[in-house]
C-alpha cells in the first residue's frame, strides 16, 4: 500500500536514504506495474504467473473454488523460494504472506498453503492480510504460533528486522559461503497506520499546507528528477479522479490539524520501514556481503484510500459504515492527537493523503488506473550490475510484477525447476528485465498485460492502455473501455478512445483472449464470488471447547462462532471465581472481556474504540459462568452474565462486533494479543487467571435475518478497502 511517490528516488519528502542509496547506486524504473490488491501481486512476484493463473484472482478472502480463485498457489508454479532452493539457497521469510485462505490458517489446518511448505526454510510474521504494528493479532514461527506476549513499546517493523537479521546470522553461523534468499514482506504501512512515538514526533507539523501542496511540490520533483519530462500532466484533483476529497484550503482548522497529524504518523511509518532496510544494508557490509546481494525495494499495490474522507481512529467500525448497515456508531471515535500512532488508536490517514501518496496518478488501490497499480521499484546489484558511463539508472519501459522472479533467477544464474514434487512445471508469464538493466533497452514484447478486478478492466499494451471501470451486460459492448497513450499522459488525464474506436476494439479483444487464457472467468461483476463453499460456509459452525493454556484462536475460526449471531460463552471452574481474565475476543480496535477481581466479575466491551464496563459482586463458590450475546436489531446485542443460573449482569446493550472485529482471537485465561481494555492492562497485564478456570465453551446461535448478505457486503468491502 506504498504510493508511488512515497519515496525519496519518486518524489516523496519523506525521509527514505536507505532507498535512496540504492537507486542512486542501483536502478529505477518509472513504469513498474502491481495489481491492484495484495495477494495477486504477491502470488505474482513469487510464481512470475499471472495473478489468476496463480490460483489469486482476488484477496485471500474469498472461496469461490474457480480456477483463477482457487487462493492457493498451484504445485505445479514452483515459488521463488523452491526455485532458489532447488539452486542451493537459504531461502527465509518475514512478514506479511496472504497467500492462505482464512479458514486455513487455524491451528488444525492443513499446512500446504503456508511459507515452510511452499519453499522458505524459516518463517516469522503475520499469515493474515495485515495485523497491527504494536500487539499483533498472530504471529507464526515457520509453522507454530508464537505465543510471547510483545511490550507495549515493541514495534513490529523493528522486530521483523531482528528476526530476517538472526536467520542470516544463524546460516552464517553454519555454513560461511551458502547463498540466501531473504523475502522481506513488510506489514507497514499498511493499516492500522502506526508508527514510533520518536518518528513521529519528527513529522510533527510538517504537514500543515495540506495535501494540495504537497502534492504540487512531489510532482515538480518528479519532473526534476526525470521520472517524466517537462510538460507531463498530472491527473486533477477532481471529484471523479479522488472520489470527493476536498480542497484543502476548504477545511477548517480542526480538520488541518487532525489530517495532518494523520499524515505524519503514515509518513513515520514509512521512515520506519526505511530504518529497518538500513539496518539490513548495515549488517549486510559489516559482514562483507552487501556488494554480492541483489535487493529490490516496490509496493504491492498503490495507496490506499481505506481511510475514507475524513480518515479514522477507528479502523474497524468505518468499514461497517461503508458496507452501508443501518446502526448508530461513529467511523472515528475522538482520541488525543498524541495518541494517533499509538497502541491504542487503529487508525488510518484520509484519501486526501492517500491522493498524495499516488502522485500523479488517479484513483488507488482496487482500481485499475495508474494510482492502484503504478509502484515504485529500485533494484541494487553493487558488484554485479554496475552502471556505466553516464547512466543514471533511470528505466523508463513498461515493467509488471511477473518480470521480478525470472529477473532475480536470471541475475542469480539459477535455473527454475522442471519438474515440482514429482510433476511438471508449467512456464512462468514474466519475462526478465536483465537485459533492460544492463543496457537500458525496452524488455521483449509481450503480447499485452491484462488487469482485472471486480468487474474492472485494464490492458497494456505498447504505449497504450485500454480500461473498463466496469461491466456492461455484453463483453461485445465497447462503451464502458477509455484509451490512454502512457507514454505521453501517464497520469491517464486524456481519455482518447473516441478518436480510435478500432484501437479500442483491438484491446478488448485482446484482453478478452488473454483473460480466457489466465483463467479470469468468471468476472467478478456483482461479489457473488465472495460466496464461501460448503467447507468454509457459516453455516458448518459448532461449539468449541478450549481449555485453560490453549493459545489463542485464530482470528477467523474465531469470528465464525460469533458474527451476526448469537452466541453464548460458559466458563468452568473448579467451584470458586479466583481472579483473573477468563476469556478475551479483540484488542483495541473493537472487542469484549470477562475477568474477576477483588470478588467482582467485569464486563468489558470495547465499541470500536468506545468502552462500556459493567460489573458486579460475586460470593460463594461459583461452577459455571455463562454469558449471552442476544441479537437486537439493529446490529446490535444484548449482553447478560449469569453465575450457576442466576443473573448478576443484565441490559447491557452494545453495537455488534462486525467485518474485521474483533480482529484478535479469542484467549481463554489471559488477554491475549492486543489488549481490549486498555486501563486493565495497564493496571494488570495479560491478568491471567489464578487457576481455578478449566475451559470455556462457545456456543453459536441463530444467525441475524440479514447474515448472508451482510456477510457478502462486508467481504467486498474488506477486498475492495482493506488489503
Amino acid at each position: 500500500m506504498l504510493g508511488f511517490s512515497d519515496v525519496s528516488p519518486f518524489g516523496g519528502e519523506i525521509d527514505t536514504p536507505a532507498v535512496q542509496a540504492l537507486a542512486d547506486d542501483g536502478y529505477r524504473f518509472s513504469s513498474f506495474h502491481a495489481t491492484p490488491v495484495c495477494s495477486p501481486s504477491r502470488a505474482a512476484l513469487l510464481t512470475g504467473a499471472n495473478p489468476h493463473r496463480a490460483g489469486f484472482g482476488m484477496v485471500a478472502h474469498a472461496d469461490p473454488g474457480y480456477p483463477g480463485f482457487r487462493m492457493l498457489l498451484p504445485t505445479t508454479l514452483p515459488t521463488l523460494a523452491e526455485s532458489l532452493r532447488a539452486n542451493g539457497y537459504a531461502t527465509f521469510m518475514v512478514g506479511k504472506w496472504h497467500l492462505t485462505l482464512e479458514s486455513r490458517m487455524h491451528d488444525g489446518a492443513d499446512r500446504a498453503s503456508w511459507p515452510v511448505q511452499r519453499g522458505f526454510d524459516h518463517y516469522f510474521g503475520s499469515m493474515d492480510g495485515f495485523t497491527t504494528l504494536y500487539h499483533p493479532h498472530r504471529i507464526v514461527r515457520d509453522n507454530t504460533v508464537v505465543t510471547e506476549p510483545f511490550r507495549d513499546d515493541e514495534y513490529l517493523t523493528d522486530r521483523l528486522t531482528d528476526e530476517a537479521i538472526s536467520m542470516i546470522d544463524a546460516l552464517r553461523a553454519g555454513d560461511e559461503t551458502r547463498p540466501f534468499f531473504l523475502y522481506f514482506a513488510h506489514h507497514a504501512v499498511h493499516g492500522p497506520v502506526q508508527a514510533k512515538p520518536a518518528d513521529i514526533e519528527k513529522y510533527r507539523g510538517m504537514y500543515e499546507d495540506g495535501w494540495d501542496r504537497v502534492r504540487a511540490d512531489r510532482f515538480r520533483r518528479q519532473i526534476e528528477i526525470g521520472l517524466f519530462p517537462p510538460g507531463t500532466p498530472i491527473s486533477p484533483s477532481t471529484t471523479e479522479n479522488t472520489g470527493g476529497v476536498p480542497r484543502w484550503d476548504d477545511l477548517d482548522t480542526a480538520s488541518k490539524e487532525l489530517f495532518a497529524q494523520h499524515m505524519a504518523v503514515y509518513a513515520a511509518a514509512v521512515d520506519g520501514v526505511d530504518q529497518s532496510l538500513a539496518r539490513l544494508v548495515a549488517h549486510l557490509k559489516e559482514i562483507g556481503e552487501y556488494d554480492n546481494t541483489i535487493i529490490v525495494f516496490t509496493s504491492d499495490n498503490g495507496g490506499t484510500a481505506e481511510g475514507g474522507l475524513r480518515g479514522t481512529r477507528s479502523y474497524f467500525s468505518q468499514f461497517v459504515l461503508e458496507a452501508g448497515l443501518p446502526h448508530d456508531w461513529t467511523r472515528d471515535v475522538e482520541r488525543p492527537l498524541d495518541e494517533l500512532g499509538g497502541p491504542r488508536v487503529h487508525g488510518h490517514y484520509p484519501a486526501g493523503w492517500a491522493h498524495v501518496s499516488n502522485t500523479p496518478f488517479r484513483s488507488y488501490k482496487t482500481s485499475v488506473h495508474e494510482g492502484g497499480v503504478h509502484t515504485p521499484l529500485v533494484l541494487s546489484w553493487p558488484a554485479g550490475l554496475r552502471r556505466q558511463g553516464g547512466d543514471d539508472g533511470l528505466r523508463e519501459g513498461f515493467a509488471y510484477i511477473t518480470d521480478l522472479a525470472p529477473t532475480l533467477l536470471e541475475l542469480a544464474g539459477a535455473q527454475r525447476p522442471t519438474r515440482l514434487h514429482g510433476e511438471p512445471v508449467e512456464e512462468a508469464d514474466g519475462v526478465s528485465l536483465v537485459p533492460v538493466l544492463r543496457t537500458g533497452r525496452e524488455a521483449e514484447a509481450r503480447g499485452g498485460q491484462y488487469l482485472a478486478l471486480v468487474g474492472q478492466r485494464a490492458l497494456f499494451h505498447g504505449r497504450h492502455k485500454a480500461v473498463s471501470p466496469a461491466l456492461r451486460e455484453s463483453d461485445d459492448d465497447l462503451s464502458t473501455w477509455q484509451l490512454y497513450d502512457l507514454v505521453a499522459d501517464p497520469a491517464e488525464t486524456n481519455d482518447i478512445a473516441d478518436s480510435d474506436p478500432e484501437l479500442v476494439a483491438e484491446l478488448a479483444e485482446r484482453w478478452r483472449r488473454e483473460a480466457w487464457h489466465n483463467t479470469v472467468f468468471p468476472l467478478d461483476d456483482d461479489f457473488s464470488l465472495f460466496v464461501q463453499r460448503p467447507a468454509t460456509d457459516l453455516e458448518r459452525t459448532l461449539p468449541v471447547t478450549i481449555r485453560l493454556g490453549t493459545p489463542t484462536l485464530e482470528r477467523w475460526r474465531s469470528a465464525r462462532l460469533t458474527a451476526l449471531r448469537s452466541f453464548v460463552v460458559e466458563a468452568e471452574l473448579n467451584g470458586e471465581l479466583g481472579e483473573g481474565v477468563l476469556f478475551s475476543h479483540g484488542d483495541q480496535g473493537g472487542g469484549y472481556m470477562l475477568f474477576a477481581e477483588a470478588g467482582e466479575l467485569v464486563l468489558s466491551y470495547n465499541a470500536y474504540g468506545v468502552m462500556h464496563r459493567s460489573r458486579a459482586a460475586v460470593r460463594g463458590s461459583v461452577r459455571r459462568v455463562t454469558t449471552r450475546f442476544d441479537a437486537l436489531p439493529g446490529f446490535r446485542w444484548a449482553i447478560s452474565v449469569a453465575v450457576d443460573g442466576r443473573e448478576l449482569l443484565g441490559g447491557v446493550e452494545v453495537p455488534m462486533m462486525v467485518g474485521m472485529a474483533p480482529f484478535a482471537g479469542i484467549s481463554i485465561g489471559f488477554d491475549g494479543a492486543g489488549p481490549v481494555d486498555w486501563d486493565l492492562h495497564e493496571r494488570r497485564g495479560a491478568f491471567r487467571h489464578s487457576g481455578s478456570l478449566r475451559s470455556v465453551r462457545y456456543v453459536p446461535g441463530a444467525k441475524i435475518p440479514e447474515n448472508h448478505e451482510v456477510m457478502i457486503a462486508i467481504d467486498e468491502i474488506s477486498a475492495r478497502l482493506l488489503d
